[in-house]
């Protein structure tokens, strides 16, 4: 995948920028899939997304790997589904994401999803680009 230059972006307004970068998230089961912004997070180990779009790809929530997950807010409870995440030119395999009650905002972490590539953050210019 060639370098790409995305532009931090802010989901509402009065949001500071940051890096978001579009994503389509999908259930490898049932071929559903949403598209979304998720904040490129290199203090998280593994990729998070919220509650809400378990269903929406057809996973049942609490059905999923059931685990506890400390976070910068405390402990809270993560249920684990099969899923792909895509940009363009990129897929993951088939890799366990958490999907979490209560969190709001979906985050790309380490492990199966950034480990993939070189990421480069620009602050001052507000990019960001993966290779």
């Amino acid at each position: 995948m060639p370098v790409r230059e995305y532009p931090f972006y802010a989901i509402r307004p009065g949001d500071l920028p940051r890096p978001y970068l579009p994503v389509r998230v999908i259930n490898p089961g049932s071929t559903k899939e949403l598209r979304a912004y998720a904040l490129i997070d290199t203090g998280a180990d593994e990729c998070a997304f919220p509650a809400s779009f378990a269903s929406l790809l057809g996973h049942n929530l609490q059905a999923g790997q059931t685990r506890k997950i400390r976070t910068g807010a405390g402990v809270t409870i993560a249920y684990g589904h099969t899923t792909r995440i895509a940009i363009e030119g990129f897929s993951t395999q088939d890799v366990l994401v958490d999907f979490m009650p209560n969190l709001n905002t979906p985050l790309l972490g380490v492990i199966s999803f950034l480990s993939n590539f070189v990421l480069t953050v620009d602050y001052p210019n507000r990019i960001f680009s993966l290779r």
